[in-house]
């Protein structure tokens, strides 16, 4: 008795491999526009979230030294850092007296590609351009009354932090805020 031959071969075909490539392919190029769509979006609320934080350590660490610390915002290289209230060789830096690199400071703080500062109001003035622009935090809790504009000129998407003076907190606004000035009529 002869047994029928049956062709046991595995493997694929030319035209099978190309089918699962091109389908791959499709893929790949369909995630990677979606990525493209949300990572730089995210970008601006992870810068929003990084520089929030620095404010709130800045507040809280002028609380609990009761001392003043100040951020230098650097609209022209999108970029801030901490001031501290003490010298580079130890002991308390003293503003006037002592030179301004002899004042310990945090590293520059970049933001990430495609995210700017857009403008910082400080006290009703507004800065869009400029490396020497300061807000103060002291031991109160107090601080500058100061906005500070972020933006992602790409997808033109704003977003405002704003610092309330009397109290150092913060309040958050979706595009582009700016609080007016109070005068003497607010207050009759």
């Amino acid at each position: 008795m002869t047994r029928p031959v049956r062709s046991t071969q595995a493997g694929f075909t030319l035209v099978e491999l190309l089918v699962v490539m091109a389908i791959i392919a499709l893929m790949s190029v369909t995630a990677g526009l979606g990525i493209d769509n949300i990572v730089p979006k995210e970008r601006l609320n992870t810068s929003v979230r990084q520089l929030s934080e620095t404010l709130r350590g800045l507040r809280s660490d002028a609380i609990s030294r009761s001392l003043t610390y100040y951020i230098q915002y650097d609209l022209d290289n999108e970029r801030y850092r901490v001031l501290s209230p003490f010298a580079l060789e130890g002991g308390i830096f003293r503003e006037g007296e002592d030179d301004d690199d002899d004042r310990l400071t945090g590293g520059w703080q970049d933001l990430p590609d495609g995210v700017e500062l857009e403008s910082i109001t400080i006290s009703g003035r507004t800065w869009s351009n400029g490396t020497e622009i300061f807000a103060r935090f002291d031991g109160r809790g107090t601080a500058s009354d100061h906005q500070i504009v972020l933006s992602q000129p790409r997808y033109e998407v704003f977003y405002t932090i704003e610092v309330l003076a009397l109290t150092g907190t913060f309040k958050f606004h979706k595009g582009e805020y700016y609080r007016d000035v109070p005068d003497e009529g607010d207050f009759r």
